[in-house]
């Protein structure tokens, strides 16, 4: 029976476990065992070192089919929408969330220009799109992100990586999504962009109450979103709090204060 939506939660994880497997080798847990809810309007930052199981939680959780991956245990819902049965609910489920991948703007379409990678997310759902308002839609992303109008018609290749970057973030923006999900968005990005595509999650989420998970290692960012805090190592989850200096962490995790010390 599918699950009732909480217009309160975007994501309720409840003792959530995810494997991942590979061709001739054993399986490994990556996430194992980790509880949450993210709020709506709230900000989630996934902390942890390299290899924590952040990336595999967050590409998960935004419903991208991942060879290899899979949910083993517990349970996970998504603007109410489960995860490890989605369903005929999977097309809602990327509808409603935005994703942006680390190290997105390398793997933007090669072949599609600034503008049609931008408005891919519509267009490839609605081939009737009113061309002049797409334009229009395109042409307000690419201010609030800082770049420049004459990018439209250009191809990722002709881009810095800092603007790359920036039409990948713009594209998981493109149909203001309920939640957006992002893998160190602000990579490649310097201090007054970096501003802008901060600005830009926190007015979706005062205005339109979109709630956002964000996946970094960087104190800052945490701080300019008011974030609530997941610390992540070896799959487990080891501290949990609001920022990065009120974290109530496990009893094992002692000497793992290092982690966000820098």
């Amino acid at each position: 029976m599918p699950r009732r939506r909480d217009d309160d939660v975007a994501i309720d994880c409840t003792d959530l476990s995810i494997a991942r497997s590979r061709r001739g080798g054993p399986v490994q847990r990556v996430i194992d065992g980790v509880s949450f809810r993210l709020p709506r309007a709230g900000t989630l930052a996934l902390l942890g070192p390299t290899g924590a199981g952040k990336s595999s939680l967050a590409a998960v959780l935004a419903g991208i089919d991942e060879h290899g991956l899979a949910v083993v245990g517990g349970a996970a819902f998504v603007e109410g929408i489960s995860i490890r049965r989605p369903g005929r609910e999977h097309r809602l489920l990327a509808y409603c969330t935005g994703y942006l991948p680390q190290s997105a703007g390398a793997h933007l379409p090669a072949r599609l220009t600034v503008a049609e990678a931008i408005g891919e997310p519509l267009t490839s759902r609605d081939r009737h799109v009113n061309p002049r308002a797409l334009a229009v839609r395109v042409a307000s992303l690419l201010d609030e992100l800082m770049l420049p109008l004459g990018a439209a018609p250009k191809y990722p290749y002709e881009l810095s990586a800092g603007m790359r970057q920036r039409v990948a973030f713009a594209r998981a923006l493109m149909l203001e999504p309920r939640l957006l999900i992002a893998d160190e968005p602000f990579s490649n990005l310097d201090i007054e962009v970096r501003k802008a595509a901060r600005d830009a999650i926190v007015r979706r989420r005062s205005e339109f109450g979109m709630a956002a998970l964000v996946v970094t290692n960087d104190k800052d960012v945490v701080r300019d979103l008011d974030a609530d805090v997941l610390v992540l190592r070896g799959g487990h989850a080891i501290a949990y709090g609001h920022g990065t200096n009120d974290l109530l962490w496990t009893p094992s995790a002692d000497a793992d204060h290092r982690l966000i010390s820098s």
